[in-house]
């Protein structure tokens, strides 16, 4: 039996749906031509962009540029420490935010995500769950449904990074693993995860490639993105860099 599905998302085209996807990386730590995504609509679905002349996200944590959607976010007021996903240094929020939560399942739920990576050395495709926040700080855990980056993908094998890492989460324990998977992750491939009461499940095309038994029973919200970690000069003939979003299929069970 085919898995029921509460709504797919197959990019055919302009608008980006705004009732889904925020098209900013954790937009409350930075500044708006700094978070906002690079992304273009192919036939083949949305293709995420590095483009040359784009900023760092936020310099204080290094030169990386990302474009990437969330299905949600959460901040506290202008100069508060308060806000989802805190991963740089002496953050504070610099640009307001309403808080919205566009898909975020309270306690258990599934995703599928077809993309197609990169094997640009220098780029990563990032597909996470991640904690809302906005029921507590502690609720801040993710499931790192994949990381796949470029200079560990070849045309027989790609290096897939899975599991759970806990943040500020003190309920859970960081647990990740590397995956070697025999595929060319540059191809369509399908990213899953399942998580209820019982725990945490990671498939890649239906395989399962990691399991656990730690709980995230609160709102975990969807990001997907293109990472780049420059290495020396950005030379602008090496621009655009890209990965593919192919579909996105989604389940709420509670």
């Amino acid at each position: 039996m085919e898995p029921r599905w509460d709504r797919t998302e197959g990019f055919r085209g302009d608008p980006l749906d705004d009732s889904l996807w925020i098209p900013d990386y954790l937009p409350h730590w930075t500044t708006p031509e700094r978070s906002g995504a690079r992304y273009r609509f192919t036939p083949a679905g949305l293709e995420l962009l590095i483009e040359h002349d784009q900023h760092a996200w936020r310099p204080l944590d290094g030169d990386f540029r990302v474009s990437h959607l969330q299905t949600g976010e959460f901040a506290g007021p202008l100069g508060s420490g308060v806000g989802q996903h805190r991963i740089g240094r002496d953050l504070r929020v610099v640009t307001e935010r309403t808080m919205r939560r566009l898909w975020a399942p309270q306690r258990s739920g599934a995703v599928e995500v077809v993309a197609s990576a990169t094997a640009d050395p220098t780029c990563m495709l990032g597909i996470w769950l991640v904690g809302h926040e906005s029921t507590g700080p502690d609720d801040s855990g993710e499931i790192c449904v994949a990381e796949v980056f470029g200079d560990k993908v070849t045309p027989a094998s790609s290096l897939v990074h899975s599991g759970i890492k806990a943040h500020h989460d003190p309920r859970l324990t960081t647990d990740v693993r590397d995956v070697a998977l025999a595929m060319d992750a540059t191809e369509p491939h399908t990213y899953g995860a399942a998580w209820d009461a019982e725990g945490v499940r990671v498939t890649v095309d239906g395989v399962e490639v990691y399991a656990s038994r730690q709980v995230l029973s609160y709102p975990l919200q969807l990001m997907l993105d293109l990472w780049e970690f420059p290495r020396g000069p950005r030379e602008a003939t090496a621009y655009p860099k890209r990965a593919t979003l192919h579909e996105v299929r989604l389940r709420a069970d509670d």
